[in-house]
Formats: structure tokens, sequence, C-alpha cells
């Protein structure tokens, strides 16, 4: 279960220099913010941060942005990257995961990382998945032409749901796995995520899926 009330949160989240605190400001602008044109990549629902603070290590040529929905579970992430060595290509926000289209600009965003999304599991609440065909319409206004959205869960059912939503047009399933780990190709230079980590050495197989938009052959 996530933790929603931890006193002072708020407050952290509102004074860090890491963390955007009007990202509708930016839509359309967020090279400004980097003060470069490198890509921008961003991770909807980034938990503690561990995945995202990894790749800015490795890829100082991408500006990474980390969302998070809930203000005591951004404060974890804060706080790991408050201790260790500045990222200037790292920046978090606190929002809604709905209101992308309002904060990135068409085309803006290069790559969507999906880690351990929130399953849903109930069949009302599907519209709330992170891969539904609704939020794949939300992410279809802000990603590039090229680029791509990849999604990582330990949820049979959720992955199963989501290669079904993402084999409808204009996305195609580029790669998928059911076993991460004991996949020698997709598992090359992957980075771990905690819930990764965790739910691996209990024994789970981890999937994996990358999604593209339909070439058009017209």
């Amino acid at each position: 279960m996530r933790l929603r009330n931890i006193p002072g949160a708020k407050d952290a989240i509102a004074s860090s220099k890491i963390v955007v605190q009007e990202p509708k400001e930016w839509c359309g602008k967020w090279h400004e913010r980097f003060a470069n044109d490198n890509p921008i990549y961003i991770e909807v629902g980034m938990g503690k941060g561990r995945f995202i603070m990894e790749l800015a290590r490795q890829n100082p040529q991408i500006n990474y942005l980390g969302i998070e929905i809930y203000q005591s579970v951004l404060l974890r992430a804060l706080q790991k990257a408050e201790k260790e060595e500045a990222l200037p290509n790292l920046l978090f926000i606190c929002m809604d995961a709905r209101e992308l289209p309002e904060v990135f600009g068409k085309g803006e965003v290069g790559r969507i990382y999906l880690n351990f999304s929130d399953p849903w599991p109930k069949d009302r609440h599907a519209k709330r998945r992170l891969t539904s065909h609704q939020f794949l319409e939300r992410y279809d206004k802000i990603l590039a032409d090229d680029g791509q959205i990849e999604f990582k869960t330990d949820n049979q059912k959720l992955f199963e749901f989501s290669l079904e939503e993402a084999g409808n047009l204009p996305w195609q399933v580029k790669e998928h796995t059911f076993d991460l780990h004991h996949d020698e190709q997709m598992n090359m230079g992957n980075v771990m995520t905690e819930y990764e980590e965790k739910f691996s050495g209990q024994g789970n197989p981890i999937h994996k899926m990358i999604i593209d938009r339909e070439a058009d052959v017209s």
C-alpha cells in the first residue's frame, strides 16, 4: 500500500529545487526549462525514483522527468535524490497523469516509461490503468512521431490487458516478453525498479513490452 500522508511532505516538495511547481507553464517549452535541446523522457508513476535516477546517471545526454501523483511517495524519491550527487538532467513533478497533455506539447516527449503501475483489478476501473486506451490517447498527444512506450509489470492479467490495448491502431507492439530476466535480448541494459527487484526476488516473472505507432505505409 502506498503512503499518502507523511507530515511535511507537501512543504518539502514545494521548497525543492528539483520539483517543478507549475508544470503546465512549461508545456511546449521543456527544452527551455532544461536549458538544452536534449531529448525528453518521462516516467509516469515513478515511485521512489530508483529507476529514473539510474537512467539519468547513465544518460547525461537525455533529460528525464519523473512523475508521481502521491506526495508521500514523491518525498521518498526526493530524499533519495538529495542524498546523492545532483543530476542536472533530472526533475520531478507531482501531478495526475490524466493532465499530461496539458503539461507537454505535441511530440515533446521522446519516450514514456511505465513501471509496475497500479493494476486496478476491477473491470469498472479499467480506464484508470496507465496502459488503457484512454491513457494511450493521452500519450499519443505528447509522444514524438518516432517515440516509444516501455511498460514493465509482474501482473500477468494487467500485461495481457495492456497487450490487447496496445494492439489497436495507431499503436503496435514492437517487442514483448513474459519473462524479461530470462530474455537475453530484451533484458540487455535493463534497469530494475524497487518493485522489480522485490518481485523477481520472490520468483515472479517480469513482463515487458515496447510499443510505438504503426508505420504509415500509404
